[in-house]
């Protein structure tokens, strides 16, 4: 049997995309591993996107589709990418955690593999707090939550401004958006995904 990961972003310039990409992308180099990826419902209003500057980025993965709260039900392992608002997540990625309230009830997670990654606009933009924030969806559904070892060589990185923490891969933005993830985050992503599944390939077969 394949391990089944999802890998679930929201995203308005695309920066949480190419992360939520590069996480698939390592997860991916784990055989015997299915991943898809997808992205959660968005509440802003054409109005609103156009007025932030999102409509021609948000047109660049219009077709991942949505993700629903049954879709982690028929996963072994989940990823969670998100910008950061004043140091937690969207209010769109809390919208679909608060969503989730059904798999909840029914210990519908516990035991599957989970992780969390970030796009932040400057490098103390409160990557870590959205990233530990985040976290405790994973702990209250019962995951097992998976972060980004120092085995990942790119965390130690002095050479470069870069995202990401032992909590989970991530990307400076800038703020406005101007910078894309750089070779060194995405190679932490990629970690991410592939230690994840790894993670996950162990856990669904106990």
């Amino acid at each position: 049997m394949s391990t089944k990961i999802k890998v679930i972003f929201h995203s308005l310039h695309g920066h949480v995309y190419k992360l939520a990409e590069a996480v698939a992308e390592g997860a991916r180099s784990v055989p015997g591993t299915e991943v898809e990826l997808l992205q959660v419902q968005e509440t802003l209003s054409d109005e609103v996107l156009a007025k932030m500057g999102a409509t021609e980025t948000k047109k660049t993965f219009e077709h991942i589709p949505v993700a629903k709260p049954a879709d982690l039900a028929e996963a072994d392992g989940v990823l969670f990418g998100s910008g950061t608002r004043y140091g937690s997540a969207s209010a769109q990625m809390q919208a679909f955690f608060d969503s989730t309230g059904g798999l909840w009830m029914k210990g519908a997670l516990v035991g599957k593999a989970g992780g969390v990654f970030v796009s932040t606009g400057t490098q103390h933009g409160g990557q870590e707090t959205t990233l530990v924030s985040m976290q405790t969806f994973l702990f209250h559904q019962g995951l097992v939550v998976v972060g980004v070892p120092y085995a990942a060589q790119e965390l130690t990185n002095m050479d470069d401004i870069t995202g990401g923490s032992p909590y989970g891969a991530g990307t400076i933005a800038g703020s406005k958006g101007e910078r894309t993830p750089s070779p060194n985050e995405l190679a932490i992503a990629r970690y991410q995904g592939k230690h994840t599944a790894q993670i996950a390939a162990k856990l669904a077969t106990k």
